[in-house]
């Protein structure tokens, strides 16, 4: 369990080596490190982290295009699973999005992640569809919450 106060910041170019062990250790196609510095530069993008004094226990970005938020990359340290890390991350990410005028979010997670889809399905997120074989051992389902920048909704998941 965690030891000290979790911090959640924007993440930096420093963060990269550790997000990149992270995903390596947990992903079975992790992004690379050209793939990491090019979305950190890239516009309409905002990646964050879970901090733990220096340990990095997860981060997550979104990529906002117009009034559509779409989450690019969560992961939490399977060690930290259960301490709401990803639960604060999504909804900082989303207020984050909603302060550049998104007005809905999408994501995709693999078909068989049921933590993952209870969490997303309890922040507003809805599923409505399958793209098969988006990940090269799993399928995902697409959610989607509309109107995340109506009043009271942000406020009202924690």
């Amino acid at each position: 369990m965690g030891v000290g106060v979790i911090t959640i910041r924007d993440m930096v170019v420093d963060d990269v080596d550790r997000a990149m062990a992270l995903e390596a250790a947990n992903q079975p196609n992790p992004w690379t490190e050209r793939l990491f510095r090019e979305e950190l530069a890239a516009e309409g993008r905002t990646y964050l982290v879970a901090a733990d004094d220096d340990e990095l226990v997860g981060f997550g970005g979104v990529m906002i295009v117009g009034a559509e938020a779409h989450i690019t990359n969560l992961l939490v340290d399977p060690a930290r699973r259960g301490e709401g890390l990803g639960r604060r991350l999504i909804i900082e990410l989303m207020r984050r999005a909603v302060g550049q005028g998104a007005k809905h979010l999408t994501l995709e997670v693999r078909t068989g992640n049921e933590s993952a889809r209870r969490l997303y399905e309890s922040l507003g997120l809805a599923p409505v569809g399958i793209r098969p074989g988006y990940y090269d051992d799993d399928d995902a389902l697409v959610m989607w919450a509309h109107d995340i920048d109506r009043s009271g909704f942000l406020e009202g998941l924690g």
